[in-house]
């Protein structure tokens, strides 16, 4: 189907003649909003995926993933990890973790959270963003807590000072009726994910979070899944688990959170593809115009021997090959842009310090290969109404009044 000639005659009417520079300047401008637009989509889809991987770091990184318990919320507290969780897809580690509901108190201030009870001799994510102390200081009996910036702010605490923990799913009777169970823990370090999570999770030893929630001393809450990929939840929630033991993942806390960025990138997607959709009907404008003008050339090449096909062609060559040239360079420059895109901000003076003084870059090249090739196919199909219409010419009727 493909024919040299019909190649590089496309590629002549590309360049134009000196004297056609308005069909030469659509032609350019179609060139150069598709090179915009491919190269605007790279670099917006880019930091949105920074945005979304630094969230991923941030908080379900710190935040348990996925929790397997029995279906009172309680399992047996062992040493040995089942094999079954060991097994499953994506899972890279299982360690023991007791949670639960809480409400922190301070001299000066009120807050509510979750509490989640660790082993310190086993290593947890949370230490990766300690700002003071240690996962060590969380030894049983020391009813230590390690508690986030955000919420030391929220309730005028430093490491030293003594906060209460209370929780409602356990309350006991006293002589003035039902109250919560609730302790005195001291703030032995504070962590900085410079997230929400800041402000609602706090660790302590997992034997004095059970004391806290009333567990006898062989009980824990479940199972804790380290995954390689936290979006693979989805996957796992479907696999049917031995023993009832019943599933909870981070879609329960954070799931709209996820849900929104997603839905967001997918609208930045859509309006900047549009950018490349104007393009594309310019080059419907320019091949129209380079099409009514060539009629007479076209009817001398078809009485020379080019049959319907090379014509056909030869007009789409023409008219991609705009496409082709402007998604490569958009696609080149949206890299580029993308690369040094802090650097540029910077040199510009916008102020990125709100944001963590630089924005989130992160490159996918299957996206931005799937960009590209859209753009070549989307000006390719802009061809073919034009190149049709050019291929339907009757050499008779275009030359009567040459």
């Amino acid at each position: 189907m493909f024919h040299p000639v019909s190649f590089f005659i496309g590629l002549r009417y590309l360049r134009g003649r000196s004297g056609d520079r308005f069909s030469r300047f659509v032609s350019y401008m179609s060139t150069a909003g598709i090179t915009v637009g491919v190269m605007a989509l790279i670099t917006v889809m880019s930091v949105m995926n920074g945005f979304e991987q630094q969230l991923k770091d941030r908080i379900l990184g710190v935040l348990p993933q996925a929790i397997v318990t029995n279906a009172d919320g309680r399992v047996p507290l062992s040493e040995h990890v089942p094999k079954v969780l060991k097994q499953l897809p994506h899972v890279t580690k299982v360690t023991a973790i007791t949670r639960g509901e809480t409400i922190i108190q301070s001299a000066n201030s009120l807050a509510a959270g979750m509490m989640i009870g660790i082993e310190p001799n086993q290593y947890d994510p949370i230490a990766d963003h300690l700002m003071v102390g240690s996962l060590k200081d969380l030894q049983p009996s020391s009813f230590n807590v390690i508690i986030g910036q955000a919420l030391a702010v929220e309730l005028d605490v430093q490491p030293g000072d003594k906060i209460r923990l209370m929780v409602t799913s356990a309350s006991q009777f006293t002589p003035l009726g039902r109250l919560p169970s609730q302790r005195n823990f001291t703030v032995s370090g504070i962590y900085d994910t410079g997230s929400d999570v800041d402000k609602q999770l706090v660790f302590t030893n997992i034997s004095d979070a059970g004391r806290l929630l009333h567990y006898k001393l062989d009980q824990m809450s479940g199972w804790r899944l380290y995954l390689n990929d936290p979006f693979a939840v989805t996957e796992l929630a479907k696999i049917p688990l031995p023993n009832d033991w019943k599933w909870s993942d981070w879609r329960e806390q954070r799931g709209e959170l996820f849900q929104a960025v997603k839905m967001e990138k997918n609208m930045m997607g859509l309006m900047l593809g549009l950018i490349i959709g104007v393009a594309a009907f310019n080059i419907i404008s320019a091949l129209i115009m380079v099409v009514m003008e060539k009629q007479a050339e076209v009817a001398i090449l078809k009485t020379q021997g080019m049959t319907h096909r090379q014509v056909l062609m030869l007009f789409m060559v023409q008219g991609s090959s705009s496409g082709v040239i402007g998604a490569l360079l958009g696609g080149v420059f949206g890299v580029i842009i993308s690369y040094y895109l802090n650097p540029i901000m910077a040199f510009l003076g916008v102020n990125l310090a709100v944001i963590g003084g630089s924005l989130p870059v992160d490159f996918e090249p299957m996206q931005i290969l799937a960009v590209i090739v859209g753009a070549i196919i989307l000006s390719l199909l802009a061809t073919i109404f034009p190149s049709y219409r050019a291929a339907a010419v009757r050499p008779a009727e275009a030359l009567r009044y040459e």
